[in-house]
């Protein structure tokens, strides 16, 4: 065999395996993700039904029942959570990336960084010494608050690295018809890296979605119908966690559902986001 035909069977053979590592990793990837679709829905199947979407939960000792509070709540939490950490954490990685080669932004990169790192529940005790205890009462401002600390730093890196994959010639041609810097980055480059920067919104809220220790010590939670920002308020993953560990099988099957419709309500999101951003791309 000559050497020529010796490297070519070599660069196949490498190249074989490295797909096939590939596709084990992603097998061992995916597996886990179906199982806990597939239990989820097996489990929580029993209970979903309308009366789960319109009906409050029934007192202890009674069946049926429904947790339309605690998903209008969710819904609210999350949207106080988003107005809070989409604008920072977008600005936060525009600037990163646009204006960050100073010892100001370093520092503000790393913090992002330990701040992503932190456990929810720490950024739960800081919200309600912050919110909670001067208020002197538990309200979903401070939920939302909770959940907006939780997303950003996913935002901002995501923002970030999205805006880096932009092009240099964009911004230069921008400049070159004489547009403001400002106005490049905020009409242009915002605008072609918008795909990318949507998937991250969508990261943050899906993680603040799943949060429960954070509500725990802010939006606590409330067996009854409440919309009111500044009061205690319903959340599904309390009630997952309430529901859970309670000695009621009814309840125990409810949490399940509950963990359900909190999956339904993250893959609904994922599928606006995509069609929006999707849609917003092709226009442009």
């Amino acid at each position: 065999m000559t050497p020529s035909k010796f490297y070519t069977v070599r660069k196949k053979v490498t190249n074989a395996v490295m797909m096939s590592l590939t596709f084990v990793a992603t097998l061992i990837a995916i597996i886990p993700l179906v199982f806990i679709f597939y239990y989820t829905i097996s489990k929580g199947i029993t209970y979903l039904n309308l009366d789960f979407f319109i009906q409050m939960p029934k007192p202890v000792g009674e069946s049926g029942g429904g947790m339309a509070n605690a998903i209008v709540g969710t819904l609210i939490l999350i949207g106080l959570g988003g107005t809070i950490g989409i604008p920072v954490g977008i600005m936060t990685g525009t600037y990163l990336s646009e204006f960050g080669n100073n010892k100001f932004a370093s520092v503000v990169r790393f913090l992002t960084d330990v701040l992503s790192g932190i456990p929810s529940i720490v950024v739960g005790v800081v919200a309600y010494t912050l919110i909670v205890v001067p208020m002197k009462k538990f309200s979903a401002l401070a939920g939302g608050v909770a959940l907006g600390i939780l997303m950003i730093p996913t935002i901002t890196r995501t923002t970030e690295e999205m805006i880096k994959l932009v092009p240099h010639s964009i911004r230069e041609a921008g400049l070159a018809l004489g547009i403001p810097k400002w106005k490049t980055t905020i009409r242009i480059v915002l605008r072609t890296a918008w795909k990318g920067i949507a998937t991250g919104i969508l990261l943050g809220l899906s993680r603040a979605a799943g949060e429960t220790a954070p509500l725990l010590f802010t939006a606590l939670g409330n067996r009854f119908w409440s919309t009111k920002i500044m009061e205690p308020m319903a959340s599904l993953t309390v009630y997952i966690y309430d529901y859970a560990k309670a000695p009621f099988e009814d309840w125990n099957q409810q949490a399940w559902t509950a963990a359900l419709v909190l999956i339904l309500l993250i893959s609904i999101l994922s599928l606006t986001f995509r069609i929006i951003t999707r849609s917003k791309y092709k226009t442009n």
